[in-house]
């Protein structure tokens, strides 16, 4: 397998950082979600390679690309990977993003329709969070705001995301994904790349996008692969609108395939990268000019 090797591409007023996998096939481009890295993709892409010509890409302010101020609204997001699919010659790859990383994939097929072969949506990219009963920006912005961390070193770190759902799945791959998520200062605690304002932007973004109103201008094959497992509480709450959202998106994209993988935490190109690679790998295949 492939272990990808790292590149940057420099776009007006943003240097992009990406990792790609060799391959002879249709390209897939990765996208991580909110507060990620491309790095996640870890245990998938290599899997891909070979069959693909495969680019996992840290998207602004994430990871090893930069972190400006601004831009965190959908049509910048967007019109980065429009940058960057030109600037590596990628004319129809399809386009996988995971979690936030689907909600870019959703908006760019959307805008940009003849660009995109296919759409992978891994756990993202269907929800409509102010369409939750009761929403509203305030509770969305509370709920949604990322933990402070800052006071953590690299080992508190690790040791309390083993805690988690994390701790279920820990690995090599599991560990590096996590750390490319931040930088150690000098006094050796730990900051997140993707500053708290920044992502505050994003959670914004995620909260004004309508999922519902951009299925019907996506006209390529699209296939949503959901994480589902037994919960209680708030999580069994997203867990229904998940379920819903995705059935709305099914009549909404005149090619939509689902796939639920069972007792599967979110993060399921960590949790299950074989199952995932293989489903992504088929579709891909199927996908005709």
């Amino acid at each position: 397998m492939s272990d990808g090797h790292d590149g940057h591409v420099s776009l007006p007023g943003l240097r992009l950082h990406y990792r790609e996998y060799e391959g002879e096939g249709r390209s897939l481009v990765l996208l991580h979600g909110v507060a990620s890295n491309c790095l996640i993709w870890g245990p998938v892409a290599p899997l891909l390679a070979g069959r693909h010509r495969v680019l996992a890409v840290d998207q602004r302010g994430h990871g090893g690309s930069d972190k400006p101020d601004s831009g965190y609204d959908f049509a910048t997001v967007v019109a980065d990977l429009h940058a960057f699919l030109d600037a590596c010659d990628l004319e129809r790859p399809v386009l996988v993003g995971h979690s936030w990383g689907g909600n870019v994939a959703l908006q760019y097929a959307a805008t940009h329709p003849d660009r995109v072969a296919g759409l992978v949506l891994v756990d993202g990219g269907f929800m409509e969070i102010s369409a939750r009963p009761g929403a509203t920006w305030e509770r969305a912005e509370r709920e949604m705001a990322p933990p402070e961390l800052t006071h953590l070193t690299p080992a508190q770190l690790i040791e309390g995301a083993k805690r988690w759902q994390l701790g279920e799945i820990w690995s090599d791959d599991v560990e590096a994904a996590l750390m490319g998520n931040f930088a150690v200062t000098d006094e050796g605690t730990i900051r997140p790349h993707l500053s708290r304002e920044n992502h505050m932007q994003v959670v914004r973004a995620l909260w004004e996008q309508k999922p519902s109103q951009l299925c019907p201008d996506v006209r390529c094959p699209a296939l949503f692969i959901a994480a589902e497992r037994e919960s209680e509480g708030r999580a069994k709450e997203w867990q229904e609108m998940k379920r819903d959202a995705i059935a709305r998106a099914q009549t909404l994209l005149a090619d939509c395939q689902v796939r639920w993988f069972a007792d599967t935490v979110h993060d399921i190109p960590l949790h299950r990268p074989r199952e995932l690679a293989d489903e992504i790998a088929a579709f891909a295949t199927a996908i005709e000019e």
